[in-house]
């Protein structure tokens, strides 16, 4: 196939990416809670508080930085709703370039049947659209990861050191947009040492030695200042847990998926971090998807090219890596979610891309030779078809719609309460749409005697949930009556968000749910 047929795929491949990733922005009415994270160091970017964003930032600052120049670039209002719309164009134009990366890694590993193919599974499973069209750095990281990844395949292919330069720029801008950015380089070593094992995989000694050196010192020197700037590879929790330097998280710990049971065995967490992690997988790839990639990596053999098999491999060591990484991720802070999984999840989709083209191979050759063609494409076009009619409603689902009620419940408190009054909103939704400050899972616990909120937010679960956190809630509500609710009426899927004003006197002897 000839570049330009390949470049006019890719163009249209991007356009359908960004008018999918376009259509559930502009349905967005709640961003995923980390964005408020983001958009908050975005904000002390654009004011030139450097340390609030970078030195003292939880968050890597690519993805701040851009979110920051784009406002500024496109004119975008300085308003909550200005700064979603910000954070969310960033995503989508970085999602939608994606794509290129995405059919360049699927055209090196397995050809240009399965490119295509690869690009557009990637994007018709809910789990990808939803990320790379909310407020969150994912699209920035990925765009870097996937570009480093086909550099380093086709370094892994030719053996050319030419690509080891673009492979290790990619990787640093991976790290800066987010810390796992650093297994890219770590995989490639590994893989560089896995190399020699096969007498067919081997490269020249001379090209190995400049590699492993390029592929260690290379990354150092992008990422280092950055590192001592830090103080180590990164600020968030979950890092020092993976890495063995901090404790696993609390038992009661507000990112954990469920308590921790303090007499559950080493084996069962084990196990039971090993489950978590592949739903995670499972829930990102769908089952349809994951069972084709299992065909995709078994059914067709090994690969005869001893450059396309050193890809294979790279592709393999790191994703066993991340595996890995989601296990100890889970086990050590008691969560591990689809999100956490697409650096594993898009080359599982691009393998099974390959295993539909199998498929279809395979039915194929008990065709008719005037019907052979027919039948591949009739095999790729079910393959597509299940996946959209049984995931399509849930990929153009507005994204976040089960929590639209803490819009509503900001919007409440921006026409309410006066601009100074103070909420305790442990999601923080309703009091960044509202402009007011308050308290939210980060600080809840500092809250200063005789100084505390006015308001609370909180949906039903909080009311009712056995956590720590919970408890607070109800003592502040006591047996407050809702100022607010929303919706007002229970509906089925969607989170009933209420409005507590703590003014002495607003009081009654049921709460919510108990009619």
């Amino acid at each position: 196939m000839t570049p330009a047929r390949h470049g006019l795929r890719i163009a249209l491949l991007t356009a359908l990416a960004a008018l999918l990733l376009g259509r559930l922005a502009a349905t967005t009415e709640v961003m995923y809670a980390d964005g408020l994270r983001y958009v908050a160091s975005a904000r002390a970017v654009d004011r030139g508080d450097w340390s609030a964003s970078i030195v003292r930032g939880v968050d890597h600052p690519v993805y701040p930085v851009a979110v920051a120049a784009a406002r500024r670039a496109f004119g975008i209002a300085d308003t909550p709703e200005g700064w979603q719309a910000a954070a969310q164009a960033v995503s989508v134009i970085a999602g939608a370039a994606l794509v290129a990366p995405l059919y360049l890694v699927a055209l090196e590993l397995f050809g240009s049947a399965a490119a295509w193919l690869a690009c557009l599974l990637t994007f018709l499973v809910p789990t990808t659209g939803h990320v790379l069209a909310d407020a969150l750095s994912e699209g920035l990281f990925l765009l870097a990861w996937t570009w480093g990844v086909w550099f380093a395949l086709r370094f892994l292919r030719a053996g050319a050191s030419r690509w080891l330069a673009p492979t290790v720029a990619c990787a640093g801008l991976a790290y800066l947009a987010r810390p796992e950015g650093l297994l890219l380089p770590v995989a490639l070593v590994a893989t560089l040492f896995l190399i020699p094992l096969s007498a067919s995989w081997r490269l020249p000694r001379a090209t190995w030695l400049k590699a492993a050196a390029l592929i260690v010192l290379g990354p150092a020197l992008i990422v280092g200042p950055y590192v001592a700037l830090k103080g180590g590879i990164g600020t968030k929790p979950a890092v020092a847990r993976l890495l063995g330097t901090a404790p696993r998280s609390a038992a009661g710990a507000v990112e954990r998926e469920r308590p921790l049971d303090p007499d559950r065995s080493a084996l069962k967490t084990f196990a039971t971090s090993w489950r978590a992690m592949f739903r995670a997988v499972q829930t990102a790839v769908t089952t349809p998807l994951l069972v084709l990639a299992a065909w995709g990596a078994l059914g067709g053999g090994r690969a005869t090219d001893p450059g396309r098999a050193r890809g294979r491999l790279f592709v393999a060591t790191y994703g066993t890596m991340w595996m890995l990484a989601l296990v100890r991720l889970y086990a050590t802070g008691g969560y591990c979610t689809p999100r956490h999984a697409l650096i594993l999840t898009l080359p599982l989709i691009a393998t099974a891309a390959h295993g539909l083209v199998l498929l279809g191979e395979r039915i194929a050759a008990r065709a008719s030779a005037g019907s052979a063609a027919r039948a591949r494409g009739l095999t790729a076009a079910c393959g597509i078809a299940l996946v959209a009619v049984g995931w399509g409603p849930a990929t153009l689902a507005p994204i976040n719609a089960e929590f639209v009620g803490y819009r509503r419940a900001g919007d409440w408190l921006a026409a309410h309460s006066a601009a100074d009054a103070r909420v305790l909103d442990l999601k923080g939704w309703a009091m960044y749409y509202a402009g007011r400050p308050g308290y939210s899972f980060a600080d809840y616990t500092t809250v200063p005697a005789g100084g505390g909120p006015r308001y609370v937010v909180a949906h039903d679960a909080f009311l009712i949930g056995e956590w720590p956190y919970c408890q607070t809630i109800r003592d502040y509500v006591g047996d407050r009556a809702p100022a607010a609710s929303f919706p007002e009426r229970p509906t089925k899927g969607v989170a009933r968000v209420h409005v507590f004003d703590l003014a002495p006197g607003l009081a009654r002897a049921e709460k919510p749910g108990t009619k």
